[in-house]
């Protein structure tokens, strides 16, 4: 299991991704706020499976679900209360990208999607590639329909079998996604950490639906 620890400012780190010094990255919670000190570039998240070039149109205005970069002194931010946020990094072309996975943009497979954008526009090699997924409602919390569940059928067949009501496990879905697109499951690294489950670290949307805040995680590159 992937060694996430909370640090001082309340920023989840990984321990496997810091010897990669010329890298940082977080995944926030509700203490830490805005906790990116730089550039930060976002998107108008739509649960898509949309993919933006931070060094293109990218601005607060874009819409889309994930970012990619390989600019310095830039970090690429996503905001989540219970959807996931999945960091990735190419240690070979030093190239980021910043995903948003909610079940809409799971079950259009952005992960892999944003996998596909890097290997085109930075010539990055699947297998190059470290993806942290943060934390995000576990499957105990999050129950879904038979309209839902039906779309995550070829990652869960086990779910044809279930009835009205599935508990459907995000970061699985999209840790088995990220390994059929080629990335090795040893390089993918889950926090296990459930936003419904834990009030005093995570806003949760669906444990709070009218008062949820968002939290920032975020991923970018040391300046030369």
């Amino acid at each position: 299991m992937a060694s996430f620890y909370r640090d001082p400012q309340q920023v989840y780190r990984v321990r496997e991704l810091e010897r990669l010094e010329w890298l940082e990255l977080g995944f926030g919670t509700r203490a830490s706020g805005d906790w990116v000190v730089g550039e930060l570039v976002t998107l108008r998240q739509i649960h898509s499976a949309l993919c933006v070039w931070a060094d293109g149109a990218a601005s607060p205005a874009a819409a889309g679900d994930a970012l990619v970069s390989n600019t310095p002194r830039r970090f690429l931010g996503i905001r989540t209360a219970d959807c996931l946020p999945i960091l990735m990094v190419d240690e070979q072309r030093r190239a980021i990208a910043a995903v948003h996975a909610g079940w809409r943009g799971t079950a259009r497979r952005i992960a892999p999607k944003v996998v596909d954008t890097l290997v085109t526009r930075f010539a990055s090699r699947p297998e190059d590639l470290l993806v942290a997924i943060g934390p995000g409602i576990c499957a105990s919390c999050y129950q879904v329909g038979p309209e839902v569940a039906g779309q995550f059928y070829p990652w869960f067949p086990e779910l044809a079998r279930v009835g009205d009501q599935t508990n459907l496990d995000l970061a699985e879905a999209n840790r088995r996604q990220l390994v059929e697109a080629g990335v090795p499951a040893g390089r993918i690294y889950t926090a296990g950490l459930c936003s419904s489950c834990r009030p005093e670290e995570f806003f949760s949307y669906r444990r709070d639906p009218h008062t949820a805040g968002r939290m920032l995680s975020a991923i970018g590159l040391a300046g030369e």
